[in-house]
């Protein structure tokens, strides 16, 4: 027998023709599998949990990769979650998202869906240069060593992926793409440099990041206290898309509240900036300044242009820090010698200093125009600038415009779009957006990202560098010291070159891009990963986006979400792709919390080995002392973490997979703890399922052939009953699988049927064709969720003879079944349900009541208790309880005696 299943191969898709053995059940011998020996196990312990998902994990994932090749008669699904930052271990929090969208995309393609379920890698960032720094590793190969390991533990935890398509984004088939998407901004007048605060490490002379600088302001490494300083920095004008990404919000279905913390932080779009150039004495001061109006109609009645005390211009490297420094005085309002010219109206106002500290939401920098504002014609009053009004009202009560050249006479709307429609086209500003809203800057003084492909000439100026000549690749790092400037800004070898345009001597620029920017775009290049002439195909992209489902932490649902979500609008207007939003349907997860020990006086978090348990409080084992008892998210730190090799080699892949999905809604933490009824009631739950199976095995084995006509009435009526209950849970399960992704609601519905089916009597289990198809169609629903144990079931299952349901492919595993749909029958029932009444727990009759309210348990009970039999039965009588169980059709009246 082994040598004829070793000549199948790992992964034969259709094994029951080929399989010439008997369903045997095993009793008091070594434990093995049906699939391979031909022989049921009764029991189902944790050795023959072992042998299944050693088994199928092979084979599961041979399945997914052949009914993955492309096939476009089907329609598509992108299943696409977050991409890991590639540290080197998986924590459970990856194993949580992964698993729901692994159960899913299974779920998809049983529905006869061709689907894409992509895996990558985030890859670069600071902790590979912390690691470099700490421990004089290279980041390169650290990095690709994290890959390594952790692409292993993915494919250990039997999650099938599309690894044909894996990208990473340190290499340079990535960064190329990333680059040439920069210098496309950079073509669109959309990434600028200009000056901007960075942390700055007096001692190690060094720019830090925010998560280098420590709660109390300090240096992570040197212990300095962290200055302001301003650098020249990239930036990427997302506020010119702030309007149309927050009206894309309208068309979007339900993101678990996202919607409302994106639109949140784009603001209300109100206003607009224009662009200025500044001049002394009568000379252009090489300065673009742009500032912000709440009413760009009026712009014509500007007097002057505010800076807040602590902009840029005050206190940067610019050429007019001198002129108005000498002009301030802190706490008034102050007039400058500069003069801000607007490129959309040619008028010239002056500069002031703001009395003000702050203006609204993140604005330094504002068009004062007393017309529209009280505030504003206060200050010019005070400075003695003189005041235009540039808006007359008619009779009617509405306004139009005067004194604003040739948008005069226009009513205030129509100036409002004409004006800021005028100022796009001439590329001055004009776009939409709020006060709160910043451009995103992207600049980072580091060595492990993405190279910004600019050259610095003193000649030609500023120069992307042209397509052709890229990528630009990262030079192989040397010595990390964590001090001084980036390892990029001394590595001259790398950062001479020639000037694209004019061919003399000019200089790379050396800062490389925040991270997010290689997240702005992935979801794109998994479409076409492995295209050498452009970032992605159109065709390919137009098919498969826009991702149907994208499921990822709720941390990442404000600033991931609103630059990928700019970069699809932008890549939609360079027409690289059809689709503006990115992402269909959004699922956000909770966090996995595990319980957190520390001592009350110092904070200090202990291990669990510090601790004891014996009493009936945790305390410190050493002092004795109480502790403060918590459930934070999962750190090293904390000493809070699960391991999730050691997780799955305790309990099973399934399980785990098991308790994660049931554990609570994907939206909601899970306080992770095994003692609670979660991992318990899982475990029972696949025991039940494979004791179902014996059952039934050993009824078809009992040498009495099935036949639906022995059963008698009641029977036929048991049967009926669980025919309900099958097609309930499956459209229950359906919706919860297509809809809400409250996969744990799913799987108690599974574990009702399961009950429903426990309970059929020997000769329904034998005889009923409901039965057996219930059974089915128990083991495809459980299959998205625990495939391994699933697929062994489907086996037991296919090889029973004389089978009475003639709706599957018995020949192929459970994986590759069609997901069924409920039937037709069912969605046709009368319009009435019997409902069974008990009265303390004892049978009385029933009541006819509608099928829509036949689940609701307040309107069942006033049914009844408006009944003959209710009039009856509880007329007069205290009812303390009444318990509905629609799966059932019973409804159970607890009274007083």
């Amino acid at each position: 027998m082994q040598q004829a299943l070793q000549r199948l191969g790992p992964c034969s898709l259709c094994w029951g023709k080929q399989w010439g053995v008997s369903g045997a059940i095993l009793r008091g011998q070594r434990r093995t599998i049906y699939s391979e020996t031909g022989v049921w196990e009764r029991d189902y312990k944790a050795e023959t949990r072992s042998k299944v998902e050693t088994w199928w994990r092979p084979r599961i994932k041979e399945q997914w990769c052949k009914a993955s090749e492309t096939d476009k008669s089907r329609p598509k699904f992108y299943m696409l979650s977050m991409f890991p930052y590639p540290s080197g271990k998986l924590h459970m929090g990856h194993v949580r998202v992964y698993t729901i969208s692994d159960t899913i995309a299974h779920f998809q393609r049983m529905r006869g869906n061709q689907v894409l379920n992509p895996m990558g890698w985030d890859a670069f960032g600071l902790p590979a240069e912390n690691a470099a720094i700490e421990r004089g590793l290279d980041p390169e190969e650290w990095t690709k060593s994290n890959i390594a390991h952790m692409r292993e533990q993915l494919n250990s935890l039997g999650l099938c992926f599309n690894w044909d398509r894996e990208i990473t984004t340190c290499q340079p088939d990535y960064y190329k793409w990333t680059q040439y998407l920069f210098v496309k901004l950079f073509e669109a007048g959309l990434a600028y440099q200009k000056e901007a605060l960075v942390n700055w490490d007096p001692v190690d002379q060094t720019v830090l990041a925010d998560e280098q600088v420590d709660e109390n302001g300090c240096s992570w490494r040197s212990g300095a206290k962290v200055e302001q300083k301003y650098l020249k920095q990239w930036f990427i004008k997302t506020t010119h898309y702030a309007k149309p990404l927050l009206d894309a919000l309208a068309d979007l279905p339900e993101w678990y509240g996202v919607k409302g913390m994106q639109a949140n932080w784009i603001g209300e779009c109100t206003g607009c900036f224009f662009d200025f150039h500044l001049k002394v004495n009568g000379k252009v001061a090489g300065e673009k300044l742009s500032a912000y109006t709440f009413t760009p109609e009026a712009v014509y009645g500007a007097t002057h242009l505010s800076i807040l005390p602590s902009h840029r211009l005050l206190h940067g490297n610019s050429p007019l820090k001198e002129t108005l420094q000498k002009d301030f005085i802190a706490g008034k309002d102050c007039l400058t010698s500069v003069i801000a010219v607007n490129l959309l109206t040619g008028l010239e106002i002056p500069v002031t200093i703001s009395a003000k500290l702050k203006l609204e939401g993140h604005l330094d920098t504002t068009i004062g125009i007393p017309d529209t504002s009280p505030d504003d014609s206060a200050v010019a009053r005070s400075l003695g600038l003189a005041c235009l009004q540039v808006l007359e009202t008619l009779p009617d009560g509405t306004e139009k415009l005067v004194h604003s050249g040739e948008f005069t006479g226009l009513d205030r709307r129509a100036a409002f779009n004409a004006i800021t429609q005028k100022a796009r086209e001439k590329s001055v500003g004009g776009y939409l957006t709020s006060s709160k809203l910043r451009d995103w800057l992207v600049s980072r003084q580091r060595y492990w990202g993405t190279p910004i492909p600019i050259t610095h000439c003193q000649s030609c100026g500023t120069l992307p560098v042209p397509t052709e000549d890229l990528p630009v690749l990262l030079p192989k790092a040397g010595s990390f010291t964590g001090k001084g400037a980036s390892p990029l800004a001394v590595a001259s070898h790398w950062f001479t070159c020639t000037c694209p345009q004019c061919r003399g001597p000019a200089r790379r620029e050396t800062d490389t891009m925040d991270t997010f920017v290689d997240s702005a775009w992935y979801y794109f290049r998994y479409t076409d990963p492995h295209n050498a002439q452009r970032p992605f195909d159109r065709v390919l992209a137009d098919h498969w986006m826009p991702v149907d489902l994208y499921i990822g932490g709720k941390e990442h649902a404000v600033m991931h979400l609103y630059y990928a979500r700019f970069f699809s609008h932008f890549c939609k207007d360079q027409n690289l792709v059809k689709h503006g939003e990115p992402f269909h349907k959004l699922l956000v997860q909770g966090l996995i919390k595990g319980q957190t020990f520390r001592l009350a006086e110092s904070g200090q978090f202990l291990k669990r080995e510090e601790i004891d348990f014996s009493g009936t409080e945790p305390v410190h084992a050493d002092s004795k002392k109480a502790l403060q008892v918590t459930w934070e998210k999962m750190s090293k730190s904390k000493h809070n973490g699960i391991d999730p090799e050691e997780v799955v080699k305790q309990y099973g892949i399934d399980t785990v997979r098991l308790y994660i999905l049931y554990a609570a809604p994907p939206e909601q933490d899970i306080l992770w703890d095994v003692k609670t009824d979660a991992i318990p009631g899982v475990l029972r739950w696949q025991s039940r399922l494979w004791t179902l199976m014996t059952k039934f095995i050993d009824a078809r084995n009992s040498g009495i052939l099935p036949s639906p006509d022995l059963l008698s009435k009641k029977e036929k009526t048991e049967a009926k009953k669980i025919w309900d209950n099958k097609n309930y849970a499956l459209s229950q399960v359906t919706n919860h699988f297509t809809e809400d992704f409250l996969l744990n609601a799913a799987i108690s519905r599974l574990m009702g049927l399961t009950n429903t089916l426990s309970q059929a009597s020997q000769r329904v289990v034998l005889h009923s064709p409901e039965f057996e198809e219930a059974l089915a169609t128990l083991c495809v629903m459980a299959a998205p969720m625990a495939p391994h144990l699933a697929s062994e079931l489907w086996r037991g299952l296919s090889q029973v003879q004389n089978k009475l349901a003639s709706r599957w492919q018995w020949d192929c595993d459970v994986l590759l079944q069609p997901w069924p749909s409920v039937d037709p029958e069912y969605l046709q029932q009368p319009d009435t349900v019997e409902v069974t009444v008990r009265i303390n727990n004892k049978a009385c009759g029933s009541v006819s009541v509608p099928q829509q309210v036949a689940r609701n348990a307040e309107e069942v009970r006033e049914l009844v208790l408006r009944s003959e039999l209710g009039t009856t039965h509880l007329h007069n009588r205290t009812i303390r309880k009444a318990i509905l169980s629609p799966r059932t059709a019973l409804i159970n009246f607890l009274v007083e005696e």
